[in-house]
């Protein structure tokens, strides 16, 4: 019975499949310079009531993304969440897992509306002041304006940040609203759901590399990994 719960339904398959193939070649064509100094990662998380079932699944899926970058070394990973009535928070810059971790398993759900204008205007201010990476985004649903939304993402991809849409569950008007996100800051979407959660890792994970590594660290974090990551590398090599 466990394996037929890890099962996607006929289609839904194939629909996933074709996502992650259109992200991992969106991720191929993005700029593989390796950056100067450690790169750096914003990681945001919805923490609303919505994404409490799932909680302590993706806190663990996301642990693992920080140590596979800690393993690589060079990367900073900036945790941002939001809950509650207009609460939207921000740690400091760590390179620890570990540390990361303890805050991240810190973090309770608490009812309220999507702030996820605010998480880009964050991201933004953040890489004024010193060269943001990427900005990777957990989240299931979106309840705000999508113009300001969409006007916050381009100004984001103007500054040269690729947003990492990572979308939970199958929500239409999220889904439209973080593939603009996506398309306008230069990132990528991709669902995902409970029977996909080693494949949302591996993803995770390869963004986290080629944040902190570029073309270089992804090669080599797909020739000892394999499966997704693997694939990435095969993608981005050669490409000038």
């Amino acid at each position: 019975m466990a394996a037929d719960r890890d099962k996607l339904p006929v289609g839904k398959e194939e629909r996933a499949s074709a996502e992650v193939d259109a992200f991992l070649r969106k991720l191929a064509a993005m700029p593989t310079v390796k950056p100067a100094g450690r790169g750096r990662l914003i990681f945001a998380l919805d923490a609303t009531a919505s994404r409490e079932p799932t909680w302590d699944r993706a806190c663990h899926l996301q642990g693992q993304m920080f140590e596979v970058a800690a393993e690589l070394g060079g990367l900073e990973v900036q945790l941002v969440f939001y809950r509650g009535f207009g609460e939207c928070k921000a740690s400091s810059w760590v390179a620890d897992a570990r540390e990361l971790g303890r805050r991240m398993t810190g973090v309770t759900c608490l009812g309220g509306q999507t702030q996820i204008t605010k998480v880009l205007r964050h991201a933004i201010a953040e890489t004024e002041r010193r060269k943001v990476s990427a900005l990777v985004f957990v989240g299931d649903c979106m309840e705000e304006p999508v113009d300001a939304l969409c006007h916050e993402a381009g100004r984001l991809g103007v500054l040269g940040v690729p947003a990492f849409m990572f979308h939970e569950g199958g929500d239409l008007v999220a889904a439209q609203a973080f593939q603009q996100v996506a398309r306008l800051t230069g990132g990528a979407y991709c669902p995902f759901d409970s029977a996909s959660a080693q494949q949302l890792r591996d993803l995770l994970s390869a963004v986290a590399v080629f944040a902190a590594g570029g073309r270089p660290a992804l090669e080599d974090y797909g020739r000892r990994r394999g499966g997704i990551a693997l694939q990435i590398a095969h993608q981005v090599k050669g490409r000038p």
